[in-house]
C-alpha cells in the first residue's frame, strides 16, 4: 500500500493541467544572505573536522536547520507550490570534496523531512504544497575528460554515480518528497545514471514518484556541456517518461527563450518546466545577478503568454521576491496544453498502488 506522499504526487498532473505551478527560487543565493561563517557551517558536531566546510550548503540541514527552514518558508509565503530540498550536492560523490561522503544519506533524509514539514504547514485544500527532491549533477562527469591532454580520461564511472544517486533518492523518498527533480544536467550520462538509480528504487520499493528532468544549456550554442542540442537531450531521456522536462540555470530567461520554445514544441506529450537565472552575473547586485524581480517576472510572463510552460520558477540569483512576482504575473494564466498521452508515468503509479 503506497504511503501518503504517493497519494499527494498523484494530484500534480491534475493541477498542472489547470494552472501554471510555481517552483521556488535559488537556495544558494538565499544562504549567502545569511553571511554564515566557517563556525556556523561546522556547528558543535563538526568543530574538529580537518577540512574547511564553509560553502557546503547541504551540511546546513544538520548544523543550521533553522536557516533552511526560513528559506523554505520564505518561498512558500511568496506563493511557491513546489519547493526543492537543499540536496543539490548531497551525494556521496559531491561530499567527497569535504571528506564527508558518509553523511550523504543523513543529509538527504534531514532535508526532505525539513521541506516536508514546511510544506505541510503551508498546505491548504485549495493550494497543496509539494516537495521536490533535488538531485544535482555532481562535480564529476562521466562523459567529459577532466584533462584536456587526455580526452579519454574520466574521474568517475556510471556504476559509482548510480550507487550514489540510489542512496540519495532512497533517503529523499523516505523523508517524504513528492517528486524527484533531476536538475542542472550538463552531462546526459550523469542524468542517465540518476534515472537508472531512480528506476531501481521504484522496482525495489514497488512505489513510484513522478520525475522532473531539467537540463542546462550552457551558452549561445544551444547545447548542454556534453554536446547535445535541446532536441537530442530530450530524446536521450524521454524513455524515463518524466512528468515534466525543462531547462534551468546558466542562462537568464531572455537567452533561454529559444531553447524553452523548442523544448515546448518537441516534447508535446510532457509538461514543461522553466526556471532561469535572474539574468547574468553582476557582482554589484545584492543577489549577484542583474535582474530585479519585475524584470524576471515579465520575461517569465512572456513564456506563459506564448504557451511554453507548465512549471515556472527561478534558479541562481532569484529570491522570494522574484518568485512572488512570477506567481503574481502568471497566476491567472492558462498552462501550456499538451497531448492526451501526457504523463505516462501516472499509469505506473496507479499500477504500483
Amino acid at each position: 500500500m503506497p504511503t501518503q506522499p504517493y497519494t499527494r504526487a498523484a494530484e500534480l498532473p491534475r493541477i498542472l493541467r489547470e494552472r501554471i505551478v510555481i517552483l521556488d527560487g535559488a537556495m544558494g543565493t538565499m544562504i549567502q544572505r545569511y553571511k554564515l561563517t566557517e563556525a556556523d557551517y561546522r556547528g558543535a558536531r563538526f568543530a574538529d573536522h580537518p577540512k574547511d566546510l564553509k560553502g557546503n550548503n547541504e551540511l546546513l540541514q544538520l548544523t543550521k536547520p533553522e536557516v533552511i527552514r526560513e528559506i523554505h518558508e520564505g518561498y512558500l509565503a511568496a506563493g511557491a507550490d513546489l519547493i526543492e530540498t537543499n540536496t543539490f550536492g548531497a551525494t556521496s560523490v559531491a561530499q567527497e570534496d569535504y571528506d564527508l561522503p558518509e553523511l550523504a544519506r543523513e543529509m538527504n533524509l534531514a532535508a526532505a523531512r525539513l521541506a516536508r514539514e514546511c510544506c505541510d504547514r503551508f498546505s491548504t485544500p485549495d493550494k497543496p504544497r509539494f516537495v521536490a527532491g533535488a538531485i544535482g549533477p555532481t562535480p564529476r562527469t562521466a562523459s567529459i575528460s577532466p584533462d584536456v591532454n587526455d580526452p579519454g580520461a574520466r574521474n568517475i564511472d556510471f556504476d559509482t554515480l548510480r550507487a550514489a544517486y540510489y542512496e540519495q533518492a532512497q533517503a529523499l523518498m523516505e523523508g517524504g518528497c513528492d517528486v524527484f527533480l533531476v536538475e542542472t544536467i550538463f552531462d546526459t550520462l550523469n542524468a542517465k545514471a540518476a534515472i537508472f538509480a531512480i528506476d531501481e528504487l521504484f522496482e525495489a520499493t514497488g512505489e513510484r514518484l513522478p520525475v522532473i528532468i531539467s537540463g542546462t544549456v550552457t551558452d549561445a550554442s544551444g547545447r548542454i556541456l556534453s554536446g547535445q542540442t535541446v532536441g537530442a537531450f530530450w530524446h536521450s531521456v524521454r524513455h524515463a517518461q518524466p512528468l515534466a522536462i525543462g531547462l534551468n540555470c546558466a542562462l537568464g530567461a531572455a537567452l533561454m527563450r529559444p531553447y524553452i520554445e523548442e523544448l515546448s514544441r518537441i516534447a508535446g506529450d510532457t509538461f514543461i518546466s522553466c526556471y532561469p537565472n535572474a539574468g547574468l552575473p553582476n557582482p554589484m547586485s545584492d543577489t549577484g545577478f542583474d535582474e530585479t524581480p519585475p524584470v524576471t517576472g515579465a520575461l517569465v510572463e512572456e513564456f506563459a503568454q506564448a504557451g511554453f510552460v507548465n512549471i515556472a520558477g527561478g534558479c541562481c540569483g532569484t529570491t522570494p521576491e522574484h518568485i512572488a512576482e512570477i506567481a503574481r504575473r502568471v497566476g491567472g494564466m492558462k498552462p501550456r496544453c499538451l497531448h492526451d498521452g501526457a504523463a505516462g508515468w501516472l499509469t505506473g503509479l496507479r499500477q504500483a498502488a
